[in-house]
């Protein structure tokens, strides 16, 4: 969701119970939030400022350590609310899943007549109310390199990642760090020096690794190095490559339900390859490796596209999933989301057509987007007046050295100055330079613009000065107002009417449409080499399996309120288009290879 959507999240659910991840990517965005909600709680507050010793490390870690007290202040004023009244006590467990023991317990207490008995049933509720956990995401290739006030580059242990997991690990939270965004060698070798990392003298994970993961093979690799490390996997956490928020890590054309298989088929194997190689670990340093450790599994959980109940069951019943993620929907609650007011309108007013797959992205990865947002027009008015680009103010995308010794960033003014020179003086026709700007000019100041706001929502910036950028999924398109807490988590676990209208695709359906307008995409980009020919041939190959697969779904037992009857025709639909991309595939002239 973006630096800025969930920043406070924990703050507003964590207190009745739900889990959420806020992305600790900017400690500069961590800092203002900090100082907004100190001076809110009356707590101390004593600024870090930007080039600090160590500073970016010791925000991070102020800034969790904040969001922990607050948290904890707040679900211990609920605990002490009566019972019998409808207060934030009953809200509580009313939340809960009707399957939970607590919940059960909390329906006989209501049922049960004033007395002793009564009382006692009441206590035991009331210690069994704990906080949801307040986890954490770290997007493993925000890697950078990071220099001194005076240009002196730091050494590597202040690169972006380790010092945003060092933030993380110094914090006093009981909860998880998610990597997303594939394998950092670098980041991994860094984790094993945390301690905080590896099981107490109790036993316990008190910080616990969840790897974002695109296939079992990634599972599976990533696992193994951690694992020669001493560290576990608490969870491994499937997302959907397209139907997702945020940036989106397209698969090679294996879609969702081909995945959830895999995993369903293979998840024992992980536990069993892991777990010689973490004891191996304890004994070299001479830690004890409980028992009881042993027989824990790893989490299997899946996100990205899911909108029904039905669909959560699906991921629970049919492919074992033990959780399932939803963020999507979350940015039209209020009390769940940082959004300001504009972005929110324009997000329950989106229809299909206004969540796109996007090339604004500074590093070069498609990034799901939404039309007429406030830094979609603030960045298209600054090139239209001949400004083009960003002033870079918080640099965390800088990559390129195309024109500098130092990296930086696609978004930045600097950078599209010199290019846009290098295009217009250059050999091409008019609609080829006109294309080579576009390209150039629409990218965005994600650092900047997908923290302003949560700026906005809290009164800390004006939005008039402040372009607002926020990603949704796709799924938004079927969410359209704005729904309490309440109204969302009855949605979830299929209590009461649906929020999304029937006739919503399902989300396998709505998965296979992305990918084959994905597959169109790449062919239209490519270069026509030998290997991108091949790798576009085992993409083809991947989707028709997935599609196969998809159909076989269909023909089986609906959950509840998922829309099955919508997969078979979709797929015939994008069978045809696949196939016309097929011909046009076939019908590249592979250069013979040169002597």
């Amino acid at each position: 969701m973006g630096t800025g959507h969930s920043i406070d999240t924990p703050i507003r659910v964590a207190p009745f119970g739900i889990a959420s991840v806020m992305s600790i990517v900017d400690d500069l965005l961590c800092e203002r939030i900090r100082k907004h909600y100190a001076e809110k709680e009356g707590l101390p507050y004593e600024q870090i400022p930007r080039y600090a010793e160590n500073g970016r490390s010791r925000r991070i870690t102020a800034y969790l350590d904040l969001v922990r007290v607050i948290v904890h202040r707040r679900i211990e004023e609920i605990k002490r609310l009566p019972f019998f009244e409808q207060n934030d006590k009953a809200k509580y467990f009313e939340l809960l899943p009707d399957s939970c023991d607590v919940k059960c317990e909390y329906q006989e207490l209501l049922r049960t007549s004033p007395g002793p008995e009564r009382e006692a049933l009441a206590q035991r509720l009331t210690e069994k109310m704990l906080p949801g956990s307040i986890d954490v995401n770290i997007m493993v290739k925000l890697d950078r390199f990071t220099f001194s006030r005076e240009g002196k580059p730091f050494s590597e242990e202040f690169t972006d990642a380790k010092t945003a997991l060092r933030g993380y690990a110094e914090s006093a939270l009981n909860s998880a760090i998610i990597f997303s965004a594939g394998l950092n060698q670098g980041l991994f070798n860094y984790m094993a020096r945390f301690r905080e990392l590896y099981r107490n003298e109790m036993g316990e994970l008190t910080k616990r690794i969840v790897l974002k993961v695109s296939d079992f093979r990634s599972a599976f690799i990533q696992g193994k190095v951690l694992a020669r490390k001493g560290l576990e996997v608490h969870e491994f956490r499937i997302e959907s490559g397209l139907n997702c928020g945020g940036h989106a890590f397209a698969s090679d054309g294996e879609l969702l339900p081909t995945l959830l298989r895999d995993f369903k088929e293979k998840r024992d194997q992980l536990k069993a390859e892991f777990l010689p190689a973490i004891r191996r670990h304890y004994e070299s340093m001479g830690w004890h490796y409980p028992e009881a450790a042993a027989k824990e599994m790893p989490i299997v959980t899946v996100q990205g596209g899911i909108g029904t109940h039905g669909e959560a069951e699906r991921m629970h019943r049919q492919f074992g999933m033990d959780r399932t993620g939803w963020a999507t929907p979350f940015l039209l609650v209020p009390e769940a989301t940082c959004v300001d007011e504009a972005t929110r309108d324009l997000l329950a007013a989106a229809t299909e057509k206004d969540v796109y797959l996007s090339d604004v992205s500074p590093l070069g990865v498609p990034f799901n987007n939404i039309r007429l947002s406030g830094s979609e027009r603030w960045t298209r008015e600054r090139a239209d007046e001949g400004n083009p680009g960003s002033p870079c103010p918080k640099g965390f995308l800088v990559s390129n050295k195309e024109f500098t010794e130092k990296p930086i960033c696609l978004a930045s003014t600097e950078y599209q100055e010199q290019k846009l020179d290098e295009v217009n003086a250059g050999p091409l026709t008019d609609e080829q330079r006109q294309l080579a700007v576009q390209r150039i000019v629409q990218k965005v100041c994600l650092c900047e613009h997908l923290g302003n706001g949560a700026l906005i929502s809290l009164g800390i910036v004006p939005e008039s000065k402040h372009p607002q950028a926020i990603c949704p999924g796709p799924n938004i398109a079927w969410f359209d107002r704005r729904y309490t807490l309440r109204e969302m988590v009855d949605h979830i676990y299929g209590r009461g009417a649906s929020l999304v209208p029937a006739e919503r695709p399902h989300m396998f359906a709505k998965e296979v449409v992305m990918y084959v307008d994905y597959f169109e995409r790449l062919l239209q980009r490519s270069g026509r080499t030998p290997k991108e020919i091949a790798s576009l041939g085992v993409f083809l190959h991947n989707l028709q399996m997935g599609m196969d697969y998809c159909l076989e779904l269909a023909m089986g037992e609906s959950y509840g309120d998922e829309n099955l009857d919508s997969i078979q025709p979709c797929i015939e639909e994008q069978r045809e288009r696949l196939e016309r991309l097929a011909l046009e595939l076939e019908s590249i002239e592979v250069p013979a290879p040169q002597s």
